[in-house]
């Protein structure tokens, strides 16, 4: 009987689940990602949370049939390598994470990058399950996107749904990727924390970094800027609205290209947020859409924290041994 291993590498958390043939999570694990070190630290992290993953499904370390991994950076599944993996500590250069991890477990591995296999779930397994087209948009510490076009997923040359990259302002704020006005300079996590801290030098009043104090948190992860929502923070309101603003702006946008029949919400931050904000970006989606008369069901992951991880088994599965 197939066990499948899968691995979601993010920058603040490591997932990882153990499910069966039918990807039915049988035991899961959730780590921090190291924030110093560098990618064999990182690896030896995402081999801790397999284990865990492990004894909670009561499966023998050396009984994985296959493991996937999504991760960020430029991942090459046939040479096994992950390179310059953003918003993870030290990792410019490649590293050979497949090995590293087959050596740990005896298990094939599979890679590939962290936001399409996250939408390959949703698509197969979850909000998507409908549809035959998908832009999947992934807000978190960045905004990634992974699309599903005739139920193929389209990664372009290797670089496709860098949705997080959309200009939504010429003229606009610099994005950690270096560029002027991408989407992710306004709503990726931490682009708005570096805004909200801007703002507080200026003298505005804020409880974002109070509640980080209170949780002894490193960042403004996104269960902090929910609890500042929560206390009507008029900061956090701000921020969050031009979040929501510049995410209508971009997928819009990318619909009007694409016209897809459904987008799904997920990352961090929209899982946690939920529905009412999915709602706020459908509102915000519709003065920028060509064709308003039948926009994009506009759904909430319904996988939730383990959407990534539960797509990695998936790919898992296409490693596997054809004997399996």
């Amino acid at each position: 009987m197939a066990r499948y291993g899968g691995i979601d590498l993010g920058g603040t958390k490591i997932q990882a689940v153990v499910v069966d043939e039918a990807h039915e999570v049988l035991g899961s694990s959730r780590l921090p990602t190291p924030t110093t070190g560098g990618p064999a630290d990182v690896a030896l992290a995402m081999i801790a949370a397999v284990r865990e993953a492990l004894d909670e499904a009561a499966v023998g370390p050396g009984e994985l049939t296959a493991l996937g991994v999504g991760s960020p950076g430029a991942v090459d599944d046939e040479a096994g390598t992950v390179t310059s993996a953003r918003n993870l500590p030290d990792w410019e250069g490649t590293y050979p994470l497949a090995e590293k991890i087959e050596a740990a477990f005896a298990a094939p591995v599979a890679l590939s990058n962290d936001v399409n296999v996250a939408t390959q779930a949703e698509f197969e397994l979850g909000a998507a399950k409908p549809f035959r087209s998908l832009l999947g948009v992934f807000w978190g510490t960045g905004v990634g996107g992974g699309i599903v076009l005739d139920g193929q997923l389209w990664e372009g040359r290797g670089a496709a749904g860098e949705i997080g990259h959309v200009v939504v302002k010429s003229d606009g704020r610099r994005c950690p990727c270096g560029r002027i006005g991408c989407m992710e300079a306004y709503a990726g996590r931490g682009a708005m924390e570096v805004r909200a801290r801007e703002k507080v030098d200026e003298g505005e009043k804020t409880v974002l970094f109070e509640i980080m104090e209170e949780k002894g948190k490193p960042r403004l992860s996104s269960g902090i800027w929910a609890r500042a929502l929560e206390r009507d923070d008029k900061l956090a309101h701000h921020l969050v609205d031009r979040a929501v603003d510049a995410i209508g702006v971009g997928v819009a946008s990318s619909l009007n290209l694409l016209d897809v029949e459904a987008v799904v919400i997920g990352g961090g931050l929209g899982l946690r947020l939920g529905e009412p904000y999915v709602e706020k970006i459908r509102t915000a989606i519709m003065p920028h859409l060509f064709a308003d008369h039948r926009p994009p069901e506009v759904l909430l992951a319904s996988l939730g924290d383990l959407g990534g991880a539960i797509g990695a088994t998936l790919l898992a599965a296409g490693k596997a041994p054809a004997h399996a």
